[in-house]
């Protein structure tokens, strides 16, 4: 069967097409018409006869024109499918090489026009059913048709050749094509269960009203997924339904968290809430401990202190009145709002319960050191005799880097033990010393273990 020219076949094309349907027909033909045409020549036909050789030449033509015609209809089939082969790169791929392509297959098109203009001459030059077809002539046809099928097979071949080049940039053209449907359909099962999961929370009697409104906003992204890829382009399509389904994917998944959310949101409510009221308690007993701080400890035991008690209020009643208005935006739904506002009063009850605590936590460690700075000393010293031993394993002499650190923490341990000899010891002092030089031979001691693992010893 042959093919069948097209509307938007150029007039070349069809007459092409006329050409090879014509040369099909007559090889076609029945067996039973086959045999009797000899007979019609020979038995008063209109034909003359011209004897062996001009009928010998006027078959090897004929057969040089069924060859021609076939190389003709191979190459325009091979067209047409690599003509599909560049449309399906061109609406998946934009770059250079995509773009290359297109003028490659474009400048193979004339050439292809231009063999198929030569064969088409070849063709309509020589009646190969004249009665008095001249042995000379049936051989210049022959000739002339063998050149247009060469033709026609060498620009076949460097079609195939081109045509073998554009694997990567099909394949991957084909892929995304592939994805694409899948990819649409995603999105709007994604946008229908964000729909339903929203739904049912409405039906639990929770707004939902932000996430009503980004749903809302993906609106119009579906009606660009409903034309089509023909009219906004594959890429730009696959990119917009992963898109959609990944936001309606996430408004769905709040969707069915809310109900969780707003328990939670309560349960914060009520145990922030009992918390201000313990950190009012205790705040009021801040102030006794202060007194107790001036009067048997120096100043500088107790002065960082003195704001305390008042800032302790102050943070409670904010935190108390942003309780209050995180009350009222869980009432109103404002999910956002509520949720930072909480965290808001979380920040002032912890402000509020270290500085509390550190008056508390002061008083006990004066009380202790007062009572046996012994135990302060002996702690230190056995870090610092501890650090000793580790910087002279293995070694005659210590690293300086490390010694001298070392000795500089026995020298500053020795005079804080001074400070409390005096009539009014400033005991803060002597704890936070101690407390100094224990981190420096914590940061001396980590050195040398960094430094004798990165050499393996």
């Amino acid at each position: 069967m042959t093919a069948t020219p097209s509307q938007s076949d150029s007039p070349l094309v069809v007459r092409a097409h006329r050409v090879v349907g014509d040369a099909v027909t007559l090889l076609a033909l029945p067996l039973v018409a086959a045999l009797v045409l000899p007979v019609a020549f020979a038995g008063g036909g209109t034909r003359r006869w011209f004897g062996g050789r001009a009928e010998n030449q006027r078959a090897e033509a004929q057969a040089a024109k069924d060859a021609a015609a076939a190389a003709f209809y191979e190459l325009d089939t091979a067209q047409r499918d690599l003509r599909i082969s560049i449309e399906t790169i061109t609406a998946v791929d934009d770059s250079p090489a995509a773009r290359r392509a297109v003028a490659d297959f474009e400048a193979i098109s004339r050439r292809i026009d231009e063999v198929s203009h030569q064969y088409i001459q070849a063709v309509d030059a020589h009646d190969l059913d004249r009665d008095d077809l001249e042995a000379s002539a049936a051989a210049r046809a022959r000739t002339e048709l063998t050149r247009a099928k060469d033709e026609l097979a060498n620009v076949k071949r460097e079609l195939d050749r081109f045509a073998d080049g554009l694997g990567p940039l099909l394949g991957k053209a084909e892929t995304q094509l592939a994805r694409l449907a899948p990819a649409v359909e995603r999105a709007r099962q994604g946008l229908l269960a964000a729909s339903n999961a929203l739904d049912g929370v409405r039906a639990s009697g929770l707004k939902a009203d932000d996430l009503a409104a980004r749903l809302a906003a993906l609106a119009p992204e579906l009606t660009k997924l409903n034309q089509g890829a023909g009219q906004h382009g594959v890429p730009q399509t696959l990119e917009r339904a992963e898109r959609v389904a990944r936001e309606a994917g996430a408004v769905r998944a709040e969707a069915e968290r809310l109900p969780e959310r707003a328990a939670e949101i309560d349960h914060r409510l009520v145990s922030l809430r009992t918390r201000a009221q313990a950190l009012t308690t205790r705040s009021e007993q801040v102030e006794p401990i202060l007194s107790e701080l001036r009067r048997r400890f120096t100043v500088a035991c107790w002065q960082d202190l003195q704001g305390v008690p008042e800032q302790a209020g102050e943070n409670v009643r904010q935190a108390e009145l942003k309780l209050k208005e995180a009350q009222a935006a869980r009432d109103e739904q404002r999910w956002p709002d509520a949720t930072a506002l909480l965290s808001t009063v979380r920040a002032l009850l912890n402000s509020t319960d270290e500085s509390v605590s550190a008056a508390g936590d002061r008083l006990q460690r004066l009380n202790a050191v007062q009572k046996d700075p012994a135990a302060e000393i002996d702690r230190t010293r056995f870090a610092i005799r501890d650090a000793q031993r580790l910087a002279m394993a293995g070694r005659n002499t210590p690293d300086p880097r490390h010694a001298r650190p070392l000795d500089d923490s026995v020298a500053r341990l020795e005079r804080a033990m001074g400070t409390l000899e005096g009539r009014h010891p400033d005991y803060w002092h002597f704890l936070t010393e101690l407390e100094a030089v224990r981190e420096t031979v914590a940061r001396v001691v980590a050195q040398i273990r960094e430094e004798r693992g990165a050499s393996g010893g």
